[in-house]
């Protein structure tokens, strides 16, 4: 796949938030993996994705980090599938179980920040998340609950799930973060986890 600069990256992002369309977003070294959705809003260095799942339906917000991402595609085959197998979501009802597009229409994300708005949010309402960071590369998610932020890190409270014999913990830089998850079922997944297995209320 041809890897496309910063400033094409960028123009590619906003024509998909003004149009409305669907993109695949890639910000791993595998090309096989990337994310699909619409693109909410893009500040200096995040971009903020309405994610679909593999089943086309909505599935939580990401915010990746534009230093990470190597290419943005559009109008691809696949899109063409996944827009019509969101039509079948959509007359199944079951396109937004998590009831993303009420909450968006209440949130602005145009003017503020788009990492530091995510993560004050969780940190101030003890939402789960999902982070992945530069050290890794996409090959680990850390899901969890943020137990403290100083600014320009966090001290993330994850569970293994190889190991639920404890919570971990993994204090991360702002500036390592490649890539935030919330609103989705890995979100309610862990916190299922955290109430059921660590007597945690999230």
């Amino acid at each position: 796949m041809l890897k496309m600069n910063e400033s094409e990256i960028r123009e590619a992002l906003l024509i998909s938030q003004q149009q409305g369309t669907l993109v695949e977003v890639y910000n791993f070294a595998d090309n096989d993996t990337f994310n699909v959705g619409f693109v909410l809003a893009t500040d200096q260095t995040f971009t903020l994705i309405l994610t679909l799942d593999w089943d086309a339906k909505l599935n939580g917000i990401t915010a990746i980090r534009l230093s990470s991402i190597h290419a943005v595609r559009s109008q691809t085959d696949y899109l063409t599938t996944v827009s019509f197998k969101s039509q079948v979501a959509q007359e199944h009802d079951y396109f937004d179980l998590w009831g993303l597009q009420a909450y968006l229409a209440n949130q602005d994300y145009q003017n503020h920040p788009i990492l530091l708005t995510l993560v004050k949010d969780a940190y101030d309402h003890h939402l789960p998340v999902v982070i992945g960071t530069n050290k890794y590369k996409g090959r680990d998610d850390f899901e969890g609950v943020i137990a403290d932020f100083e600014g320009i890190k966090i001290n993330l409270h994850y569970y293994n799930e190889h190991d639920l014999s404890s919570l971990w913990e993994y204090e991360i830089l702002l500036a390592k973060i490649d890539y935030l998850r919330m609103r989705g079922s890995q979100a309610a997944t862990t916190a299922k986890v955290f109430q059921d297995v660590f007597h945690q209320t999230v």
